[in-house]
């Protein structure tokens, strides 16, 4: 089995052991697609009709306010890039998800997870806690930007995604974080000054 695929595979194995026959049926259905830097995988207004895990690579959600744009989440290698609402209530999507990076994604559709839970029920567990492993990552991220300062949320973010920092503009975090880029400089002035 491809590099690629083990990837997943590996993913699910944690969260449950899979047998032989249903790591083939996950593997049989992977549709596995490179993407340039800057592709808009998802506009606001538009359904999500797919949601994606990263294999490499890194896509930004964001919002555009007022013209300008508002980074909400960075997703990474081992992510999955749902845009929850819109996916699964067939909802117009109220943000937008890009390509940071030239990225390897699988892509998967409701009809392919409906078909694969008709094949093997279990699946429906596993996804399930996939989708408690996401909203207990989104709430952390909602936590953070309610009640830790700037500083702190980009020291949260150096210690636990360092790799951001080598491949996203100083704007982009600066955005996440919520700051001014000239409010980030200072902040990472005044971090490596107290060291």
């Amino acid at each position: 089995m491809p590099q690629m695929e083990q990837k997943l595979i590996k993913y699910f194995s944690r969260i449950m052991p899979l047998s032989d026959i249903e790591a083939s049926a996950i593997a049989g259905t992977m549709r596995i697609q490179q993407y340039k830097k800057g592709t808009v995988l998802l506009r606001e207004g538009q359904i999500s009709a797919e949601a994606y895990f990263v294999l490499e690579g890194c896509v930004r959600q964001y919002f555009l306010v007022d013209g300008e744009e508002k980074t909400t989440n960075f997703f990474t290698d081992e992510q999955w890039v749902i845009s929850i609402n819109s996916f699964s209530q067939n909802m117009p999507s109220t943000h937008f998800m890009a390509c940071a990076t030239d990225a390897y994604l699988v892509v998967g559709n409701r009809a392919e997870e409906e078909a694969l839970y008709k094949q093997f029920p279990r699946f429906e567990t596993i996804s399930r806690k996939v989708m408690e492993k996401i909203f207990a990552e989104q709430q952390a991220i909602m936590a953070s930007h309610t009640t830790d300062t700037p500083e702190q949320r980009y020291l949260k973010l150096l210690e636990s995604r360092p790799e951001l920092f080598q491949i996203i503009p100083q704007y982009q975090l600066a955005s996440y974080i919520g700051v001014k880029p000239e409010s980030l400089s200072r902040i990472r002035k005044r971090i490596h000054a107290s060291k």
